[in-house]
């Protein structure tokens, strides 16, 4: 689950770019599959989100929550991705974007009925 908070001016216009790139480095850094998309996005009005000196009004703040078991490196690699690509392709420099992962362990997980320690993946949560 990855929540994504912004200036609702500065997000709301980009928010299904956003989405497709942010979904393309889990996709190609966590082998998440391609279906396996869940982003709340959460457009602040401006006297609601403060944030950090030295950012600009394109700051985003983005917290993913997933099953631990992923290696430093494999978090690491998700975070320069995401860095990256919102650079590359949002226009969104590194300054502006902070980045935090949340990891519990799978049975604190509930989702299709069950919870994760239950639920056969289609992807790798080791890696």
């Amino acid at each position: 689950m990855i929540s994504i908070f912004g200036l609702a001016d500065r997000l709301n216009p980009i928010k299904a770019r956003m989405s497709d790139v942010l979904h393309g480095c889990v996709v190609e850094v966590l082998g998440l599959p391609p279906d396996k998309r869940a982003h709340r996005f959460f457009p602040m009005a401006r006297e609601d989100f403060y944030y950090p000196g030295g950012r600009s009004d394109a700051y985003t703040a983005i917290t993913i929550d997933m099953i631990a078991g992923r290696t430093e490196a494999t978090k690491k690699a998700l975070i320069h991705a995401i860095f990256a690509a919102f650079a590359r392709d949002l226009g969104i420099q590194p300054v502006d974007v902070e980045i935090t992962l949340r990891e519990q362990p799978a049975h604190c997980w509930g989702f299709r009925g069950m919870t994760g320690d239950e639920a056969s993946l289609s992807y790798k949560i080791d890696v």
